[in-house]
């Protein structure tokens, strides 16, 4: 069984004006999800800005959002790293506060080989119990997993159980699939992808778009899984001009714009990234408003 199916939040972390995060801040917007149907937590991955986070800050921020979301929805902890130790003691640390699993974006900078990806993932699962999910973003590190990689590591190791798909590639989607004879948990990781990734098979998307409109990124999956795929198309269609605001500068940037367009004040960005560029708000604030969510 999946660790979960339907629609994730890549959530983003709040931060102070003085760029300290803002666990206040972020009991709300757990709790906002969870109401909006979100299917699971996400918690410390690229959108959360875990690359400016300090090792505690990471344990503590993963650990904040098991404690307040109480076993009610899956909580996924980003812990993937470029130095496979540091990798191991995340995942660790993560299982041992509650995770339900985590989330392992390949080495980044290193680009490690084929062979090394396998020896990366293999050590980090085998020093862990619970599920984990590969995360393929070439566009981000600089790292591409080969399908036959992702294959073979989820045939060779019990809990690598799925994979976060963000190469753009649908043929490459389709190669994984076809390797593993279908017996993976495949997410989408891009969100103007997502039914086309659940027609080959997919489970469900691990999204961006999900924190400004975690329901209608719940339904649009499963209406796809209930079988209702006119309906399902029809939302992604309507969704691409909020996915391309959203992405038209480096993520996180556009979300924690959109959020604050709504008012939830999740404050700045650390360092080095900065404040969306005037023009392109303008662009995001349509895609808002015509999506009604501002």
């Amino acid at each position: 069984m999946a660790l979960f199916e339907g629609a994730g939040v890549a959530l983003v972390t709040p931060m102070k004006e003085n760029h300290e995060i803002n666990f206040d801040k972020l009991d709300e917007l757990l709790e906002e999800q969870i109401a909006g149907q979100t299917d699971a937590i996400i918690i410390c991955g690229t959108t959360g800005e875990s690359a400016t986070m300090t090792e505690e800050e990471h344990m503590d921020t993963i650990r904040f959002a098991i404690d307040r979301v109480k076993g009610r929805i899956p909580v996924i902890a980003g812990t993937g790293s470029n130095c496979t130790a540091t990798a191991v003691q995340l995942s660790k640390e993560a299982e041992a506060a509650g995770a339900d699993g985590v989330l392992l974006v390949t080495p980044y900078y290193n680009k490690a080989t084929q062979n090394g990806l396998i020896a990366h993932y293999t050590t980090i699962a085998k020093e862990i119990s619970i599920p984990a999910i590969l995360y393929n973003v070439p566009s981000r590190t600089g790292c591409a997993m080969a399908p036959a990689t992702i294959a073979s590591l989820v045939k060779n190791v019990d809990n690598i159980v799925g994979v976060k798909e963000a190469s753009g590639d649908l043929s490459n989607v389709a190669k994984i699939m076809n390797l593993c004879d279908g017996n993976i948990d495949l997410y989408s990781g891009n969100d103007d992808q997502v039914v086309p990734i659940l027609s080959l098979g997919g489970v469900g998307v691990i999204s961006v778009v999900s924190n400004v409109a975690p329901k209608f990124m719940h339904d649009m999956v499963t209406s796809y899984l209930k079988g209702d795929v006119k309906t399902a198309a029809k939302m992604q269609i309507d969704s691409i001009p909020l996915c391309n605001a959203l992405f038209c500068e480096v993520n996180p940037i556009p979300v924690k714009a959109a959020l604050n367009m709504m008012g939830k004040e999740v404050g700045t960005l650390r360092a080095p990234l900065t404040e969306m560029e005037p023009q392109n708000q303008e662009i995001l604030r349509k895609a808002m408003a015509d999506m009604k969510l501002i």
